[in-house]
Parts: structure tokens; C-alpha cells; sequence
């Protein structure tokens, strides 16, 4: 086991599972985010994250999240490493471009953006939230006031959106690859899961890069 899990197809393979774990805790994410537009003044969305702290389900799923996190990224650093030793030189003339674009070649350099923008996102609203107190029932804002703040300031919303379109193109390669490592790249399967990852990363840039656009402009909040 320890020798599958330490080579090239080993780490994909995590890569793939942890990938699609995230991709559902996006689904999850974006149901919960979307409570922000409930015309209520952000009480669906104050109580949705109120339940979430005090729900051990939730509290654990949030460990396992964590974890998947850093294990894709270790293993996507890992592969990388691998795949740079296996060819120390590159070639002078290069025919990448004729059978990729641009992102799936860079699926790193989103990858470590995407990165950045979780770390950046989690200070401003999980630790605030979570571990300091300053937002939330003894802090001077709820959950929901922090986040229309939060995306009314320009630089953050810009930064926001930015990440999301980095996210919804990383997802759109991303997807196919994690199905297409668990084996299920036949010609039966691999159109339909083009389309699926491609609709699934247009729901993830609609759906997350909506808040950015509606709260700067005053539309919701």
C-alpha cells in the first residue's frame, strides 16, 4: 500500500479523491452562501452558520476537509517534483500547445493561487468568526453583516472574484482529470464528464462570483 501511495499513479489518485471531496464541500459552500440573498436581513444565513458551529457532523466533516486540503496540495506539490526529475530538460521545440491550453498546463500555479485566496478568505471570516470572537454573538458584527463589509470593500471584492474565475477554470480541467485517474476515461464516459466538469465549473463562477458583483454594487446587502 505504502509503495502504490508514494508513486506518480498513488498520488493522483489521492489527488482525484480529495479533488472531488472539495468539489462537494463547494456544493455545500455555495448552498449556504446563497442564504445571504434570502430577504431577511441575513437571518437564514446568521442561523445556517450558527447550527454549523455547534454541529458535531459539521465540526468533523471540517476536519476531514482540512486534511484533504493539505493532502492535494502535498500531492500535487509531490507530482510536480516527480515530474520535473523525470524530465530535467525541456525540449527546444514544443507541440503543447496544439493538445492543451493554458490551464491545464498550469493547473499548479491556479492551484497555488487558489491556495493563497483559501488562506486569505479563511482569515477574514473563519478566524474572526471561529476563534477570536469578533464576529459573531459576542463580536460588534454578525456572520452576515462581516461578509456584506467584506465584499463591499473593492480590493477584496476584486481579489474575491478574481480567485472565483481562477477556481471555476482549475475545476474545469480539474474534474475530468480526478474521474479520468479513477479510470473512467473510456469513449462512453469522457464527453459526459467534459460536460459535467464544464457545467460544474460555470455553477461555481456564477454561482460564487455573484456575491462579489451584487454586494459591491449595492444590489443585495
Amino acid at each position: 500500500m505504502n509503495n502504490f501511495l508514494n508513486s506518480s499513479l498513488g498520488r493522483k489518485v489521492v489527488m482525484a479523491l480529495t479533488g472531488l471531496f472539495l468539489c462537494v464541500f463547494l456544493i455545500e459552500h455555495l448552498y449556504g452562501n446563497l442564504l445571504l440573498y434570502a430577504n431577511d436581513g441575513g437571518q437564514a444565513f446568521v442561523e445556517y452558520s450558527h447550527d454549523a458551529v455547534h454541529s458535531i457532523l459539521i465540526r468533523s466533516i471540517e476536519v476531514i476537509l482540512f486534511i484533504a486540503i493539505v493532502l492535494h496540495v502535498m500531492q500535487a506539490a509531490m507530482l510536480t517534483r516527480q515530474n520535473a526529475k523525470a524530465r530535467p530538460v525541456k525540449y527546444a521545440v514544443s507541440k503543447v500547445n496544439e493538445t492543451s491550453n493554458w490551464f491545464s498546463r498550469n493547473m499548479g500555479l491556479t492551484g497555488s493561487f487558489i491556495l493563497f485566496f483559501i488562506v486569505v478568505h479563511l482569515y477574514h471570516f473563519f478566524v474572526p468568526y471561529r476563534i477570536t470572537g469578533t464576529v459573531g454573538m459576542d463580536g460588534q458584527l454578525n456572520v452576515a453583516e462581516a461578509v456584506k463589509e467584506g465584499l463591499q470593500n473593492p480590493y477584496y471584492a476584486a481579489f474575491y472574484f478574481f480567485s472565483v474565475c481562477l477556481l471555476s477554470f482549475h475545476l474545469n480541467h480539474g474534474f475530468q482529470s480526478a474521474f479520468q485517474t479513477l479510470g473512467m476515461n473510456n469513449k462512453k464516459y469522457a464527453p459526459v464528464l467534459k460536460m459535467a466538469g464544464t457545467g460544474f465549473a460555470l455553477l461555481v463562477l456564477v454561482g460564487f462570483g455573484s456575491f462579489p458583483i451584487l454586494y459591491y454594487f449595492h444590489i443585495v446587502g
